[in-house]
Formats: C-alpha cells, sequence, structure tokens
C-alpha cells in the first residue's frame, strides 16, 4: 500500500492575539534615578518635586513698579468681597502732595499781604487823624489846622487872592504813627451851605502825595465836584507817615476870592 502523501512544509502561524495598551511613560527623578508616574509631582522615592514648573519671573525695578497697575482679584463664588480699610496710593497723590507743598512754600511770604487785603475789602476803615499841619500859607483866621479838626463850618484859606492864587497851594499832616490809607473824604468850599459854599473858590482838582515811613512817596489826582457836601475817594497808602494836598486847579476863582477847603479826613487802618 503506497505510503502517506507527503505534505508541504508550512510555516507554522503565529496564534492570533489583540495588542494590549502601551505602557505608560514615566519621569526618572534626577535625584535617585527612580522612574515615576508621570502623573505624579513628587518622587515616590526621595520625595523631590519632579515639574517645578516655569521660573519666577524677576521683580522688576522700582520705578516701574509705580506706574504698574495690579489686577484687581475676582472675589470667590458665595463669598463677599471684603471691604479695604487702605489703599496703597498711586503716583498722583505723592505729586499732588509735592505741588502744594511747593505751592505752600511760595506763598509763605505773600499771606500776611493776601490777609491784609482781605481784611481792607470785608472790613470798615477807622478814621486816621493826622497830628500836625502846616500849609503852604495861610489866611488871617483860617489855619492849616481848620481843614482837620473834624468841623466842616471853618475852613483854610492862603493868604493870596486872585484868579490864579490857589494853584500850588497845599495843605500837609503828619501822623503820629504810620498807617494803612484807604479813603480819602474832601469838603469842599467854605461850607456844606449852598449859598456859603459858593462865597470863595474851591479846588477842582488836587494832586494827593503819599510818604511812606521808608521815604517812597505815592501820588494820586483826585477830581472834585463843584458842589457842597462830602465826596469820597479811594485812596490806598501803607506805613504812610505824611500827606500832602496840592490844588492844580480851582472853580470860581477870581479878584478878592481865595482859595477854600473845609474838611479833609482820612480812612484806613492803624499799622
Amino acid at each position: 500500500m503506497p505510503g502517506p502523501e507527503a505534505l508541504p512544509d508550512v510555516p507554522p502561524v503565529a496564534p492570533h492575539t489583540t495588542p494590549g495598551p502601551l505602557p505608560a511613560p514615566t519621569i526618572r527623578c534626577p535625584n535617585c534615578r527612580t522612574e515615576n508616574a508621570s502623573d505624579r509631582t513628587r518622587c515616590i522615592r526621595c520625595a523631590l518635586v519632579l515639574d517645578p514648573g516655569p521660573p519666577p519671573e524677576a521683580r522688576p525695578p522700582w520705578w516701574r513698579r509705580m506706574f504698574r497697575r495690579r489686577p484687581r482679584q475676582a472675589p470667590v463664588a458665595g463669598t463677599r468681597p471684603k471691604r479695604r480699610l487702605w489703599r496703597r496710593p498711586g503716583l498722583a497723590l505723592p505729586v499732588l502732595l509735592i505741588v502744594v507743598a511747593c505751592g505752600v512754600w511760595f506763598a509763605l511770604p505773600h499771606v500776611s499781604g493776601w490777609f491784609g487785603f482781605a481784611k481792607d475789602e470785608t472790613g470798615t476803615p477807622e478814621a486816621v487823624p493826622p497830628t500836625r499841619f502846616r500849609a503852604s500859607s495861610v489866611a488871617p483866621g483860617h489855619p492849616a489846622g481848620a481843614a482837620f479838626d473834624g468841623f466842616n463850618n471853618r475852613y483854610w484859606s492862603p493868604s493870596a487872592a486872585g484868579p490864579d492864587t490857589g494853584v500850588g497851594q497845599y495843605l500837609e499832616c503828619d501822623f503820629e504813627q504810620p498807617v494803612r490809607v484807604l479813603k480819602l473824604v474832601v469838603f469842599s468850599g467854605t461850607s456844606t451851605k449852598k449859598d456859603e459854599f459858593l462865597a470863595q473858590a474851591r479846588p477842582a482838582r488836587i494832586t494827593v502825595t503819599l510818604t511812606a515811613a521808608d521815604g517812597s512817596r505815592t501820588d494820586k489826582v483826585i477830581r472834585v465836584k463843584d458842589q457842597p457836601g462830602q465826596q469820597t475817594f479811594d485812596l490806598r497808602g501803607s506805613q504812610v507817615v505824611r500827606a500832602r494836598l496840592t490844588t492844580d486847579s480851582t472853580y470860581g476863582a477870581g479878584s478878592g476870592r481865595r482859595l477854600a477847603l473845609a474838611e479833609v479826613e482820612f480812612y484806613g487802618r492803624r499799622s
């Protein structure tokens, strides 16, 4: 009987297997060389930090920190934000304080003058009568002191009479102590009564010269109305020790008529 037929050589086929999951990556500790799972942050053996994260940022210089504003942290959900009792000031506050300090420093020399000006503008000036009087000339019975005695029924008059004799004539007075002059009151003519007022010549324009304690002078020209009664003029002067009133022009001048000035009063404050 014939023997079994020989089969061709066929290489063996490996059994079919399902591929499994790939091994998880590991992190080797740089200190002890131990393999650690990739999700670990510290070494299982020496506890060294395996992933320290990015290096911290270098702190900026102080001049940059002044201009940088920190982001405001949002409160955690469900919690009430805390109320800050103190907040670190920014750059605007120091700059404002420096400006205010500089302003105060430069304003100190003028503070007293400002207070004096405010007091002059809001307060009521007081009478500051002079203590000594003189004139360029005087007529009999009408001395220079008659223009400063507080009565407007007496008057000063120069000695000469004529169309131009009143021009250039002056009254002068001294104050016992330096005063701050604010107002000048003038009663022109011989009286406040209309018929007596027109009896003599009256000043029309007067130059007032104020002399201070340091010798400086201030001139002001005032124009007097040709009417009886009180006329008030603003007249400013500090540390005044002397005042002169010079007549520049007159009303009603003529033959046999003298210049007449009934009363002169100064108002201000005693220095």
